[in-house]
């Protein structure tokens, strides 16, 4: 059963990575993998009936993440509808390819610490679409975004799920976390940086602002207060989380609500043609529908295999064979780039006992790091990963060609000196 389970979701996996090839999107070929691999579960397995629930155990789960994704995208597509993202791109003067890089990377690598690497990536994904018209420089742009999110959501307890899952865990504290981790992942960043920057040159030629098919123009008001409404909702996750308790996706759409009904306020006595056309019912039906479905497939099939057992053996035939964590580490995150690093973080957390590597040990910070950033190296590595793809129509070979050695050299930069800075220091 095993080997049937791991066969379809490789065979998935090449139909998602050779898209354009075989002309299917990579949606149905997500959605198709993850059903099967359930399904083959189902039919061969001892206890048939038990399946079901462990899928529910997994959906509630998944869920929560795909409403996540859903309430940020719409509230950042009611900004776009309201042009608040003129708020930033009308301070961002320069024109060179260069100097934009780095604002855009470092804009990125702080914010993600404060929201999160998902949410950040679809901020700048859209932000991007305003101050680059050229597709190819824009694509490079995106991947770049891609590692700053990734890098930036590694050395916060609420910068990256994983981090989340170890800081809940009792396995790290918030202040340790930021004080070991920040360097090595602002070199994570900072190497595929410095490699881009000097191969690039020239002007960017900026996007002329295109005719709204409605032709509905906003104020100045609405596109002020929409954009500090939008972005305080987001930025609102975290403290919400820290006060209610309850997961992020509560909190996006409580920050969802609150922006309908602002919307809702402000365009109350316009004509409904132009309040429909600026309203939250409208952004839902722009957000990128096939890009979640894609989302759904990929994490259904992944908790395919970590219910058959098949990430935790992988995780496991590691610790037995290979036994050194400075190569155990860094491979798992070389392998958060092909699997969701979620469960594979999970399943570290239950090999290692925290009485044997207590809180803040060289372990759960390496692997903090490691889980954070390796997937960078695909697309589909991440969920910043993921929403970059769909939004922008990424290829999974267009990343692999342009990106994945930047992102492989920066994580393997961050992690030597993470390595040794604590050879050397004894942290």
């Amino acid at each position: 059963m095993n080997i049937l389970i791991t066969c379809i979701f490789i065979a998935g996996y090449i139909l998602i990575a050779f898209e354009h090839a075989v002309k299917i999107n990579k949606a149905a070929s997500a959605i198709l993998t993850g059903v099967l691999c359930w399904a083959a579960y189902a039919i061969f397995s001892n206890d048939p009936h038990a399946i079901p629930d462990e899928l529910s155990m997994h959906v509630s789960g998944l869920a929560g993440i795909l409403f996540f994704l859903m309430g940020a995208m719409t509230i950042v597509e009611l900004i776009d509808a309201h042009d608040g993202f003129d708020v930033i791109t009308s301070r961002i003067k320069t024109t060179n390819k260069r100097s934009l890089l780095y604002i855009i990377c470092f804009i990125t690598f702080f914010l993600s610490a404060v929201l999160d690497n998902l949410t950040t990536a679809i901020v700048m994904v859209s932000l991007l679409r305003k101050l680059i018209d050229d597709r190819e420089d824009r694509l490079l742009f995106t991947g770049m975004v891609v590692i700053a999110a990734n890098a930036g959501g590694a050395w916060s307890p609420i910068g990256d799920v994983t981090t989340t899952m170890l800081w809940i865990g009792g396995q790290i504290t918030p202040l340790n976390i930021i004080l070991k981790l920040f360097l090595p992942s602002l070199i994570c960043l900072l190497v595929p940086l410095l490699i881009v920057s000097m191969r690039m040159k020239g002007e960017m030629i900026r996007p002329t602002a295109p005719l709204k098919a409605s032709g509905h123009v906003t104020s100045a008001y609405e596109r002020n207060i929409v954009f500090l409404s939008g972005l305080g909702a987001l930025l609102f996750v975290p403290v919400f989380k820290a006060i209610t308790g309850l997961p992020p996706f509560m909190g996006v759409l409580f920050g969802l609500g609150v922006l309908w009904i602002i919307t809702e306020f402000i365009h109350g006595n316009k004509e409904e043609e132009e309040k429909d056309s600026l309203s939250v019912v409208r952004a839902l039906q722009k957000i990128d529908v096939p890009s979640i479905l894609f989302f759904l497939g990929i994490l259904v099939a992944v908790a395919a295999l970590e219910s058959t057992g098949i990430l935790g053996q992988l995780a496991q035939g590691m610790t037995n064979r290979i036994g050194n964590l400075n190569i155990i580490i860094p491979a798992t995150g070389l392998l958060s780039a092909i699997i969701d690093n979620v469960p594979l973080v999970a399943a570290s957390m239950g090999m290692y006992d925290i009485s044997m590597y207590p809180p803040d040990s060289y372990l759960w910070e390496f692997l903090a790091y490691c889980s954070g950033t390796g997937g960078s190296i695909l697309i589909i590595g991440s969920a910043a990963g993921v929403a970059a793809m769909g939004m922008e129509k990424i290829s999974f070979t267009w990343y692999l060609r342009k990106i994945a050695l930047l992102a492989l050299a920066g994580y393997a930069a961050g992690a030597a000196f993470y390595m040794s800075s604590a050879y050397f220091f004894h942290s």
